[in-house]
């Protein structure tokens, strides 16, 4: 009796333990989303052209400076983003550096009301904020989360953060211009080609959304198309027009 009274209460916890999805997509959300930015953008801008009625050199070359261009435009606006966005924190890890160093009393207290205001009895939380900050470095890491909500041992790196833009954005950006290089004449081959890597990255992102791979891939699917669709209008009329 006691054999079973001990597996069902095993059961009973290994039901209970349940995990969550990644909610921030750790680094398949940026690397999918970097080559699907650039997948629609390059396959927009060679349909636009070719809508203009522009010759295949033209059309290819087009896609080449647009997966240049866009390749490093989103490098260097990653870097940018990601090297201000850290010089902001360390900056602001500077001013709690030295508060800590100067009042060393007002910031234990200050923690101890911070874990008073979250159902700590007073006593409780003066204690843990006085043996939390004996080590400084311990003491600066804890109030760094608590007000600022970050991790100062784990910033992002700009140069990382620009490499893998690049990379990303310009596997993408080469879809529609594969077809191409290996001897295709008309515009469909990159286009159905493109469709799929659409459909692709919009099933792969589905692993860190709610909704199923089949729909996420549509969704996808669609906005790429038509934004493909509405670009390539767009080049026909323009063309039309300065002809």
């Amino acid at each position: 009796m006691a054999i079973i009274e001990t597996e069902a209460t095993l059961h009973e916890a290994h039901r209970d333990n349940h995990t969550h999805r990644d909610v921030n997509g750790g680094w398949l959300r940026p690397a999918v989303f970097g080559a699907m930015d650039g997948l629609v953008s390059n396959l927009a801008l060679m349909t636009g052209v070719a809508g203009g009625a522009a010759g295949q050199h033209t059309v290819v070359l087009s896609g080449l400076a647009g997966l240049a261009a866009g390749a490093f435009s989103m490098a260097a606006g990653e870097y940018t983003s990601v090297a201000s966005q850290r010089e902001l924190v360390e900056a602001e890890l500077d001013v709690e550096r030295r508060q800590l160093r100067k009042h060393p009393k007002d910031e234990e207290a200050e923690l101890a009301a911070l874990y008073e205001s979250r159902g700590v009895e007073p006593r409780l939380a003066q204690e843990v904020a006085r043996q939390l900050s004996k080590d400084p470095e311990q003491a600066l890491e804890i109030h760094a989360r608590e007000e600022l909500g970050i991790d100062p041992g784990d910033l992002p790196s700009p140069t990382v953060a620009a490499v893998s833009s690049f990379g990303s954005f310009a596997l993408g950006a080469l879809i529609p211009v594969l077809p191409y290089l290996l001897g295709a004449s008309s515009m469909w081959p990159a286009v159905l080609l493109a469709l799929l890597g659409l459909f692709l990255c919009g099933a792969v992102v589905a692993r860190v959304t709610a909704r199923t791979w089949w729909y996420s891939g549509l969704r996808q699917l669609f906005l790429g198309g038509a934004a493909a669709g509405v670009t390539y209008a767009l080049g026909t009329l323009f063309g039309t027009a300065v002809g």
